[in-house]
This record gives structure tokens, sequence and C-alpha cells, in this order.
């Protein structure tokens, strides 16, 4: 049986926690939406003649605008600064991109690994340092001085 103490450090916890615990969600739904939407295109673009590395470009393209919005909007819940903040957010998927770009050839000709898989591997990998980047950097609070 839960007891009162038990309760509010349950309550104490979720307070402390829920960027991470909105970070976690949000990301579920993103990396769904990442792990979902390459394999899709794929499946339906491949047909009509495009290249592999054109389908993942156009879905990373419509990953990374969906993940900014949801992490400034639901996980940080930051406001203004968009340009900055979209600028540090591009930056770190920029530099994802350039090495995914570099590594996903390498995954699909040197070892033969299917694609989908391939990008699958690398998504997971990118998760890990994300969390880092978007709180240490892209949407940190500012620190406010009152003058005094």
């Amino acid at each position: 049986m839960f007891s009162a103490v038990n309760i509010e450090n349950i309550r104490v916890w979720v307070l402390r926690h829920q960027t991470k615990a909105r970070f976690l969600m949000v990301g579920g739904f993103n990396t769904m939406l990442g792990l979902s939407l390459f394999p899709l295109l794929y499946w339906i673009l491949i047909p009509c003649g495009l290249h592999y590395l054109e389908i993942w470009f156009v879905s990373q393209t419509i990953c990374i605008c969906t993940a900014f919005l949801t992490n400034k909007f639901w996980v940080f819940r930051t406001s203004g600064n968009y340009k900055q903040e979209f600028v540090k957010f591009a930056s770190f998927h920029l530099t994802i991109l350039l090495v995914n770009f570099m590594a996903l050839p390498l995954l699909v000709n040197l070892f033969e690994i299917n694609p989908v898989i391939a990008q699958t591997i690398f998504a997971l990998c990118v998760i890990v340092s994300s969390y880092f980047w978007y709180s240490q950097i892209t949407f940190k609070k500012r620190q406010t001085s009152n003058g005094g």
C-alpha cells in the first residue's frame, strides 16, 4: 500500500524530472516518426527512381523540423528566440546529417546492410547525444541578473 510519504516522494520526483520525462515522450514520438518515415518514403519512392540518399534527405528534413517544434514547445517550453534556437538545433543536426551522410553509404556498401536497418542503427546512436545538446545548448534557459 502507498503511504502519504511515498506518494509525496513520487510527486517530488516527477516534478524534478518532468523535462526529462517530456523529452522521453517527445523523443519516442520523434524516433517513431524518423524510424517509420524513411522506410515508408523508401518503399514508396524507390520504384520512382529516387536514390535512397535523396529519400533519406527528404525524411531527415521533415524529422528535424518536427523535432525542433516538439522539443521547443512541449519539452523545454521556451518562448521567442526562434531563429537563435533553430540555428543551434540545426547545427547539431547538420553535423549529425553530415556524419550520417558518410556513415550510411559505408554501412550499406561496405558492410552490405539494408539501408533501412543501417539508418535505424544510426538513429538510435543519435538519440543518446541529443538530450545533452538540447538541454545544455539549444534550449538552455538564460540566467537573468537582478543587477544587484
